[in-house]
């Protein structure tokens, strides 16, 4: 009785944070802005907890959340190594000193009627 009741909280501890894992969706466009590799814009799909990134430099990897701090941290597969994103998802902060900060357009002009 007590083996199963380990498992069964071990298993709502790991669907717990998977669930947070995705509660922020780090899907965009990303410029490189510190110990950038190259100069085209990084990408970031990301279905469920699983991510498929492109580097600055063209290079593609897959990621999903640190086994440790799922809320927080992905581990980056290529690359072995993690990265730390910010609750909204606007910067990705790699553990080698890359950062990424997420491309946000510009508002597009108002157009506005002449009278």
């Amino acid at each position: 009785m007590k083996r199963l009741l380990m498992v069964t909280g071990m298993a709502a501890a790991l669907s717990s944070g998977a669930a947070l894992a995705q509660s922020v969706d780090l899907t965009g466009t990303y410029t490189c802005v510190q110990m950038c590799r190259g100069n085209l814009p990084a990408h970031v799909t990301q279905n469920g907890p699983e991510l498929n990134l492109t580097t600055e430099a063209g290079v593609p990897s897959r990621a999903w959340p640190d086994w440790f701090s799922p809320a927080s941290r992905i581990w980056i597969d290529a690359y072995d190594i993690s990265a730390v994103y910010t609750p909204g998802g606007m910067t990705i902060q790699f553990d080698n000193g890359t950062i990424w900060q997420r491309y946000v357009p510009p508002p597009a002009p108002s157009r506005r009627r002449a009278k």
